[in-house]
């Protein structure tokens, strides 16, 4: 089946010839092409110009072409959200008033609260019921125009229940059009059964965990929660390496609650991200200036818990690459919405437009190792876009942070959501 866009206002971040990634001075770039045509064939992008220039051929056929008129309506790339733990039982709102009365993030949890909390709910909850919540997400956040995503586990810190998690991801990746990257998040947080003997927790992670992930083939990534009161350098250092040993590349967890030396434990072992990054500084970003790391901000967990944010505008004008991510998760963001993260991209980081699109787009890609199919309008890639409704220019779309402003959804090159419904099974 092919799919024929015509009409389009504007079209959104096209690439003739693909690029991996956006840094440094490039992110503010932003190639669009107005009064617009796009071809979609199979699951992949066939062509795209101006609508003067279409071939008459294709504006015409009717053998198995659909038209969709999206006059006064722009395409963008789906978003690529490279950082949620979407996989998780029930809600913590308890902890978010426990927020509003003054206590710290490190206080809740040390009251048995934040991923401890998780980790007992997910004990408690079979696969179906994970499964069933899982997918009520994914379909929300496939009508906010979220195309790929990265889940982790991590509410499991034990044998059974991080297996139960990966396992749970694999049937997703069968249920939803979404493209799921799975990562391995063993050492998200010391359970409190050992507590005073965490080097016990972390030989079991690289001795009984990590084989058993990689055995089953449930994961491409494998994370550490580096920070102070979590994982050591040197904890992180060996579960990394014993990741690395059966294939699981890095994306970790780093300097969310102070220096904590996570980046550049990350960029030692050749990590794909570095997520989170609130406390930043020269030597971190130097650091980075000289690896293929992708630094990857997570505005939802900033906003929420009120904490520091990290200093894009420095690390863009030194000239890294930027990705921001949604960190979906019932603690520190309980939101899937990239929309409200391009706004939030743009509002506290003070970023542009074109930065922002980038950033969500095939910075977010790459940060799943994903960009050379996904994050930009260029041929040959997968057709994953989604069309707004009639808006005025595409700064529009972080501007107007308190609406949806997608149309329709096509992923591998069928439509999904059309304003009002998901398409059925």
């Amino acid at each position: 089946m092919a799919i024929l866009i015509q009409n389009i206002k504007e079209l959104i971040q096209v690439e003739d010839a693909p690029q991996i990634m956006a840094r440094g001075a490039a992110m503010s770039q932003l190639q669009t092409i107005q009064n617009a045509w796009l071809l979609v064939e199979g699951d992949r992008i066939i062509d795209f110009g101006k609508m003067p220039f279409i071939d008459f051929g294709i504006r015409n056929s009717e053998f198995g072409l659909t038209v969709i008129d999206a006059a006064g309506k722009m395409v963008f790339p789906s978003f690529c959200d490279s950082h949620t733990h979407l996989v998780y039982a029930g809600s913590r709102e308890i902890e978010y008033i426990d927020k509003i009365k003054g206590f710290s993030y490190e206080e809740i949890a040390k009251r048995g609260g934040g991923i401890l909390n998780s980790a007992r709910r997910l004990h408690e909850a079979s696969e179906d019921q994970l499964v069933e919540q899982a997918m009520e997400r994914l379909n929300e956040i496939i009508m906010f125009g979220t195309g790929a995503v990265e889940i982790k586990s991590g509410y499991g810190l034990n044998l059974e229940d991080e297996m139960k998690m990966l396992r749970v991801i694999r049937k997703l990746q069968k249920l939803t059009p979404l493209t799921i990257a799975p990562t391995f998040l063993g050492a998200h947080a010391v359970p409190s059964e050992y507590k005073g003997k965490q080097g016990e927790f972390v030989n079991l992670v690289i001795n009984e965990m990590i084989p058993q992930v990689a055995s089953e083939k449930l994961a491409s990534y494998i994370d550490v929660f580096c920070d102070r009161g979590f994982f050591t350098v040197e904890e992180t250092t060996k579960i990394l390496e014993a990741g690395l040993k059966y294939g699981l590349r890095p994306k970790i967890h780093a300097n969310e609650l102070d220096y904590s030396g996570g980046i550049q434990v990350g960029v030692r072992h050749n990590a794909l991200s570095v997520d989170h990054l609130e406390f930043t500084g020269q030597a971190e970003i130097d650091c980075l200036l000289e690896s293929e790391t992708m630094p990857t901000i997570l505005p939802g967990a900033a906003f929420f818990l009120e904490m520091a944010y990290a200093p894009v505008r420095q690390m863009i004008t030194a000239g890294l690459p930027v990705a921001m991510a949604s960190d979906f998760n019932p603690g520190s963001s309980p939101s899937g919405n990239m929309q409200f993260i391009l706004s939030m991209a743009c509002i506290k980081y003070r970023m542009l437009p074109e930065e922002a699109i980038n950033a969500v787009t095939i910075n977010g890609a790459y940060a799943m190792g994903l960009s050379k199919d996904y994050g930009s309008i260029a041929r040959g890639k997968k057709a994953n876009v989604f069309i707004t409704k009639p808006i005025p220019t595409y700064a529009f779309m972080p501007y107007a942070y308190g609406s949806n402003k997608v149309d329709t959804v096509i992923l591998n090159g069928e439509v999904i959501f059309d304003s009002s419904y998901l398409k059925p099974d």
